[in-house]
């Protein structure tokens, strides 16, 4: 590369001092749903009058998963993506196929913009262990085909479905008031353990509290602890490929039954107000939960216990903007 255009590069990039996206918010929560108006300005600052071939802003939603698998002696990849909507909104082009005709003046300028979201049914903002569900807006300054700015920020959105995980099962929305129950019997030797676990409801959400009661009766020479987990499970789908991740969050410990003795508990669990929803409108992602309860004994396996869990959307709280990246620019061929 010449000197010449080395040093004309490098006052352009300096010509530009910052670029920046910004939305405005529709309500309290911060979060945006399916029909609502995206509107927003992308702020660009300058030293001097500025030619660009470009300048652009687009909103995308969009799914994707990747993880990779140990094969034999190989390490196999699997990836996906699902794109929900993508709009683009030109602020400014050139008419002549790249000479950069098209002029920012020098200081600070402000570009408005409005997009409308479709209103179709999409899942909630989600990041997983192998995946995750964005919603961002992105602007892209053009001044060469070696200088390009780019800024990005995500913005919340929430489903318009109250019940994402049922949309073809009415039994499972009825079913989301009733009482669960489940009965464990374990036998250590000519020892036994019944366990009886009743939760008031299968649907809880975000921030709430569900009473939990456990009946054990200890026919064994050992000591016995009730502990209280939820379970989360993460399933991911590429093609026709899936791999799951769990995690346990512990609750809480009830109370010692001795041995030989038997003890009724109820055990009340807040949901973290920050826990993700129970969701199945994604076709490369699901999240289900569970409520665990096993007893905590020296044995070699834990007797325990699972009930179907429901975490339901609670009151939307204000949600943090997520920092914006700082601009960047695509690095000159070697």
């Amino acid at each position: 590369m010449s000197c010449g255009r080395f040093f004309f590069l490098c006052d352009s990039i300096m010509s530009v001092k910052h670029l920046s996206v910004d939305y405005d918010k529709v309500n309290e929560g911060g979060s945006f749903s399916p029909g609502d108006i995206l509107s927003g300005r992308v702020t660009v600052v300058t030293t001097k009058e500025t030619k660009v071939q470009s300048f652009l802003v687009r909103a995308k939603g969009k799914a994707e998963v990747a993880w990779c698998e140990q094969q034999g002696q190989s390490t196999v990849a699997h990836s996906d993506k699902k794109k929900y909507f993508y709009f683009e909104h030109i602020i400014l082009q050139d008419k002549n196929k790249g000479d950069g005709s098209e002029i920012i003046s020098s200081g600070r300028n402000v570009y408005p913009f409005t997009f409308v979201i479709p209103d179709t049914d999409m899942p909630s903002s989600y990041e997983g262990k192998w995946g995750k569900i964005v919603y961002s807006l992105r602007a892209h300054l053009t001044q060469s085909v070696w200088l390009v700015h780019k800024t990005k920020t995500e913005f919340p959105f929430l489903t318009k479905s109250e019940f994402p995980f049922a949309s073809k099962s009415e039994m499972i929305i009825i079913g989301l008031k009733e009482q669960q129950c489940v009965s464990r019997v374990s036998f250590f030797g000519f020892e036994k353990v019944t366990m009886n676990v009743t939760s008031e409801k299968m649907g809880v959400k975000q921030g709430e509290a569900i009473g939990v009661t456990v009946e054990v009766r200890n026919n064994s020479a050992r000591l016995v602890i009730p502990k209280f987990y939820l379970v989360e499970k993460q399933t991911f789908a590429a093609r026709s490929k899936r791999t799951v991740h769990t995690n346990e969050l512990l609750f809480g410990e009830g109370e010692s039954v001795p041995a030989q003795t038997s003890q009724t508990m109820t055990k009340v669990l807040s949901i973290p107000p920050h826990l993700s929803p129970t969701f199945f409108n994604c076709c490369m992602m699901k999240l289900e939960h569970r409520l665990k309860v096993c007893l905590d004994a020296p044995l070699l396996r834990d007797p325990e216990v699972k009930l179907p869990l429901v975490i339901l959307l609670g009151s939307p709280k204000p949600q943090r903007q997520k920092p914006k990246r700082s601009i960047w620019f695509r690095k000159l061929p070697a």
